[in-house]
């Protein structure tokens, strides 16, 4: 039975690093929801253009969120008002952008994997553009913007969102009354993420547990023309990363793994960005805006990370910014519950959760949350 408590133990591990990167996003989901008016999100994002989107990615990077957290986050800035391109840009910057991932990129796997990840991130959000605005039918569009906040109206879970104001009040009290809104909104997030974010660590960890070092190295093509390899790689990076179930800061050791196996430049960096694709969170993308419309998105997001694994491994490989030479060992196997900085972060992070649960629960069955139009 000792490959039961391994995958239990790597799955507790990946949310140990990155439970306070969750509470983190669903507090800033909470946040849109209630501090930011629909009418300043209409402003700042509500059109699509180089400001916006820049605006969405600068705040994106700063966000620093996990990727399911990320996705919930992105739901509720269009529920208030944001267009999809700006939303979609803040969410691949609060996932690919972010210091932690870049230190931990560094530690692990050296600086030009910083540097790719950067720029190919900043090219990933150019194609997604694209991709959408020559690609995406007008009225699916439209589908996700409204579907968003008719299930807001619809679903009784979302207490925080369908009942009336709170009246006028001391300054004080409205400040309190507006947290407790915060916690109403970060306990609804939770109960309708929870379980696809649980089974995701668990496969995660049985995967990391059970699968050969081998097998993953079988996926790629190491040997033949260096442009199909360069193709191929970049194909099934982001494959790799949808069955193994990765999570945003959560992939670097798997992709560290690769890269010592033989995994190309591109296919390395296709398999960071495919956080956003991992099948969990696909499903998420089909509760939140329907299937068809997941669809789009997932094949959007899928074209756009290979093609940008693609040019970042010609436009690296042309300046010489390629690691050569033997592969280094993989530095992380498998994650560890270790006692350093992200500890003390989840201690933080696990007081704070555990503050906003008694602001909802204190305040359950009274009149708290904007009106449903």
């Amino acid at each position: 039975m000792d490959w039961l408590w391994l995958g239990l133990y790597h799955a507790l591990a990946m949310l140990w690093a990155t439970f306070w990167a969750l509470v983190l996003g669903f507090t800033i989901s909470g946040v849109l929801q209630v501090f930011v008016s629909k009418e300043q999100i209409g402003r700042a994002f509500g059109q699509t253009n180089l400001k916006s989107v820049s605006l969405a990615t600068g705040l994106g990077a700063a966000s620093s969120s996990c990727s399911y957290a990320a996705v919930a986050a992105a739901r509720s800035a269009i529920q208030q008002g944001a267009a999809l391109i700006p939303t979609l840009a803040f969410m691949f910057a609060s996932t690919n952008l972010v210091i932690e991932l870049g230190a931990v990129l560094w530690v692990l796997m050296g600086w030009q994997f910083v540097l790719a990840e950067i720029f190919g991130a900043l090219v990933l959000i150019i194609l997604m553009w694209l991709l959408i605005r020559f690609f995406l039918p007008k009225k699916l569009e439209l589908q996700i913007r409204q579907r968003p906040a008719v299930q807001t109206c619809e679903n009784r879970h979302c207490q925080h969102e369908h009942l009336p104001w709170p009246e006028a009040g001391a300054a004080g009290e409205q400040e309190e009354r507006k947290w407790t809104r915060v916690a109403h909104a970060f306990v609804t997030d939770w109960s309708m993420l929870w379980k696809e974010i649980l089974g995701g660590f668990l496969i995660a960890g049985f995967l990391a547990t059970l699968v050969p070092h081998d097998w993953w190295e079988g996926l790629f093509l190491q040997t033949g023309p260096p442009a199909v390899r360069l193709i191929e790689n970049a194909l099934v990076g982001p494959i790799i990363a949808m069955i193994s179930f990765v999570c945003s800061v959560g992939n670097i050791p798997l992709a560290s793994l690769l890269w010592s196996h033989g995994i190309s430049f591109s296919g390395v960096i296709s398999f960071i960005y495919a956080d956003l694709i991992v099948i969990p969170i696909i499903i998420i993308y089909a509760k939140y805006y329907g299937a068809r419309a997941a669809a789009w998105i997932t094949g959007i997001f899928y074209v756009s990370m290979v093609l940008a694994g693609i040019i970042v491994d010609l436009i690296f490989s042309a300046l010489g910014l390629i690691p050569k030479g033997p592969r280094p060992p993989s530095a992380v196997e498998h994650a560890h519950i270790l006692w350093n900085y992200t500890s003390w972060l989840d201690v933080l992070a696990g007081i704070f959760g555990a503050w906003l649960l008694f602001l909802h629960f204190r305040s359950t069955g009274k009149e708290i949350g904007p009106a449903c139009h």
